[in-house]
């Protein structure tokens, strides 16, 4: 198995402290601060381990209030709320330096059968005939500060292959949606949370970006001040995130320097097994500093 994903699994093998307490680590990818979906993949380990009938993740939201520090680890506290005979709720808070920096709430559902209906997969190209988001980004490097270059071409845990790609640094202006195949680059155990935690992670990729294609701008703008304040993921079917997973991504608005995301994840096959929604902040640093503007008036 290659390091960076052993990596990964690494990250997602939380260090259990007490009951209900566990640590987890931090891995840097760039952006100066822990990515937001390691703090939700390790929130829903930690929810997930005090969980002992055979039930799994159906419903995870989460809220991000303190930037992550990468030098520090995480503590998670999961609160038991509930246990029914269906459904088993928990909440789970992730503290750095004695303060709460995410919390998280996850519900868990025994499986049942019931009605099924579902919206088609988009039809985009099969993975085969595309390059991996990391090799146009090494194509690039020249062109990447020298601070951030090792960091960016270092080797993934994950095969990402966007379906448009453009040019990573610097894009064009286009609608707001994305479509990305993914999958891990080698397989991975066969437990349910496992691959569960790696969709997690990956659900929180690349997702808020979406919001900055109609207006042309690189999420590694410098004015650009770019951070998810909410996630939430939607758990439908059984997958396996060693195989391909297509993730389409739109963002139907942008207003109030906060921006609406939303994704569906499809296996291969056109199976919908996940959806995804996220709000983030999206300021321009030069508009921010107008804080003694008065505020516009609400609609009526």
């Amino acid at each position: 198995m290659p390091g960076t994903l052993n990596q990964l699994l690494a990250l997602l093998d939380l260090e259990p402290l007490e009951v209900n307490i566990y640590r987890g680590r931090n891995r840097d990818l760039g952006s100066g601060r822990v990515f937001g979906g390691q703090v939700f993949a390790q929130a829903l380990v930690a929810a997930r381990r005090t969980v002992d009938a055979p039930r799994e993740a159906h419903s995870v939201h989460g809220y991000f209030i303190l930037p992550g520090d990468l030098a520090a680890p995480i503590v998670y506290f999961v609160d038991r709320l509930r246990d029914g005979n269906s459904f088993t709720t928990r909440r789970v808070t992730a503290i750095q330096h004695g303060q709460a920096i995410f919390n998280l709430s996850a519900s868990f559902h025994r499986a049942e059968a019931g009605l099924e209906h579902q919206s088609e997969m988009p039809d985009v190209p099969p993975p085969e005939n595309l390059p991996s988001e990391l090799d146009l980004i090494r194509s690039a490097a020249d062109r990447i500060p020298e601070p951030l270059r090792a960091v960016l071409t270092q080797d993934r845990p994950l095969d990402l292959r966007p379906v448009d790609a453009g040019d990573p640094l610097h894009p064009g202006k286009g609608p707001p949606v994305r479509h990305v195949w993914f999958r891990t680059t080698a397989p991975l155990p066969d437990d349910v949370l496992t691959h569960q935690a790696v969709l997690a992670y990956a659900s929180d990729y690349r997702l808020l970006p979406t919001a900055l294609q109609p207006h042309g701008i690189s999420f590694r703008t410098r004015e650009l001040q770019l951070a998810s304040l909410d996630h939430s993921v939607w758990l439908h079917r059984s997958f396996r995130a060693d195989e391909w997973l297509l993730y389409t991504m739109d963002s139907p608005l942008a207003a109030g320097a906060r921006a609406f995301t939303r994704g569906a994840i499809y296996t291969r096959n056109g199976t919908l097994v996940a959806s995804v929604a996220q709000e983030g902040l999206v300021r321009m640093r030069d508009a921010a500093v107008q804080s003694n503007a008065p505020s516009p008036s609400l609609p009526r």
